[in-house]
C-alpha cells in the first residue's frame, strides 16, 4: 500500500495566534520576540513583516532597523501551548500516528485511514478547514508518500496553501527540484554543489552515488537518496528527547573568562529546574556549554559524563568546560547556553562494562 503522509504547518505561528486575540495587530508588520534594547531576537513574524527582509532568529535591532514601523510583542508560550494543544487535538481526529516537529508542526500518517473515503487530500483539506474555524489558525499543509516530500510539500504554496504530490507525480516533481530545497542543505553545502555544477536534484543523480559521498561523507548517501524521493523513516508517534538546555543572552557583553564562570551558577540552577519538569525521566549522559561572542561567531563544548540517578553534573566539570570554549574565541560574550544530553531512562539495575582482562 502506498503511504499517505500529511505535513502540517501553521503559518507564522505565534504570530498568528498575537494577531487572532488583537486585531489591531493585523495587516502591520509584527514580530514576536525579545526588546531590541536587551538584545532581544525574533521567534518569529508575519508576512507583512518578511516582506521587509525580517526573519526568525534575527536580531530585533536588526529587525527595526529593517522595518522601522515593526511592532515587536513578548511571546506567550503557555497561550502557545494551549492553541498547539486543540490544533494536535483536531489532528488526532484522523489518525493516531501523529508525529509533532514543534507546537506549530507535525506529521501525520494516514495510510489506510477510511474518513473522507480515505482520500489524504480530503482529510488535508478538511484539517485546515476546521484548524481556522474551530482555533482561528491558519495551516499550510502538504500531502506525499513520503516525510520528505510532504514537508518539501506544504512550503509549496504558503501562506495557507496545500500542495498534493501523488505518486505519478513523484518522478518529475523531485528531478526538477532545486537542490537548496533539500533538507540539511544549507548555504555552504549549496555554494559547493553549485561549484559542482549542481542544481537540480537531476544534476545530484548525475553526479553518482559515489561520488557524492566521497565529497560530503555520510551526508553524500542521505542526498543520493532524496535525489530519488527515497524517504522510508516512519512517522514516530513518540520522539525521544535528545538534550534539555537553557540561554540567556546578556545586555552587555560579559568582557572575559571571570565573568562567564560568575554567571554559571544561576544558569546551572535553571538548567535543573527546567530538568525537574520533564514529562518523562531521562538520564544524563553529558553535559554543554555553548557561548556565543560579541562578533556572532559560537562554538559548543560538550563531554560524555557517567553520573548516578537522581545525580546531576556537577559545576566543576561546567566550569572546565566553559574555559575550554571561551580560549577558542577569547572575545566578550553575548549568549551563554548550558545542557544536559539525555538518553533514555531505564528503570532497575544497569549492566556494568566489564574490563577486557
Amino acid at each position: 500500500m502506498d503511504r499517505k503522509i500529511i505535513h502540517c504547518d501553521c503559518d507564522c505561528f505565534y504570530a498568528a495566534v498575537e494577531m487572532r486575540d488583537n486585531p489591531d495587530l493585523r495587516g502591520i508588520p509584527l514580530a514576536v520576540g525579545g526588546r531590541a534594547d536587551q538584545r532581544g531576537v525574533v521567534a518569529t513574524c508575519n508576512y507583512e513583516a518578511r516582506a521587509y527582509g525580517v526573519h526568525s532568529a534575527m536580531s530585533t535591532a536588526r529587525a527595526l532597523a529593517l522595518c522601522p514601523d515593526l511592532r515587536v510583542v513578548r511571546g506567550n508560550m503557555e497561550k502557545y501551548r494551549e492553541v498547539s494543544a486543540r490544533i494536535m487535538a483536531i489532528y488526532a481526529d484522523y489518525t493516531q500516528v501523529i508525529e509533532p516537529l514543534s507546537l506549530d508542526e507535525a506529521y501525520l500518517d494516514v495510510t489506510g485511514v477510511r474518513r473522507c473515503q480515505g482520500s489524504a487530500t480530503l482529510m488535508a483539506e478538511e484539517i485546515r478547514r476546521r484548524v481556522f474555524e474551530e482555533v482561528g489558525i491558519r495551516v499550510s499543509a502538504g500531502v506525499a508518500p513520503n516525510k520528505f516530500l510532504a514537508k518539501i510539500a506544504s512550503d509549496w504554496n504558503k501562506p495557507d496553501g496545500l500542495f498534493v504530490l501523488r505518486p505519478e507525480q513523484v518522478e518529475a516533481f523531485v528531478q526538477a527540484l532545486p537542490v537548496k530545497r533539500l533538507h540539511g542543505v544549507g548555504a555552504k553545502t549549496a555554494q559547493k554543489l553549485e561549484r559542482m555544477g549542481v542544481h537540480s536534484c537531476a544534476d545530484l543523480r548525475a553526479q553518482g552515488a559515489a561520488a557524492l559521498n566521497s565529497r560530503f561523507g555520510r551526508f553524500g548517501q542521505r542526498l543520493w537518496e532524496l535525489a530519488w524521493g527515497q524517504d522510508e523513516r516512519p512517522v514516530r508517534i513518540s520522539r525521544e528527547r535528545k538534550s534539555v538546555s537553557v540561554e540567556h543572552t546578556y545586555a552587555e557583553d560579559l568582557p572575559d573568562l571571570a565573568a562567564c564562570l560568575q554567571a554559571l551558577p544561576p544558569m546551572l540552577e535553571a538548567l535543573a529546574v527546567r530538568y525537574a519538569r520533564l514529562s518523562r525521566p531521562a538520564d544524563v549522559a553529558g553535559a554543554v556549554i555553548k557561548l556565543k561572542f560579541h562578533d556572532f561567531s559560537q562554538t559548543t563544548v560538550e563531554q560524555a559524563t557517567r553520573v548516578q540517578a537522581g545525580l546531576l553534573p556537577n559545576r566543576v566539570l561546567y566550569e572546565q568546560l566553559m574555559r575550554e570554549a571561551f580560549s577558542r574565541g577569547s572575545r566578550p560574550v553575548r549568549l551563554i547556553g548550558v545542557g544536559y544530553r539525555l538518553s533514555e531512562h531505564r528503570e532497575g539495575p544497569q549492566p556494568d562494562q566489564l574490563t577486557l582482562f
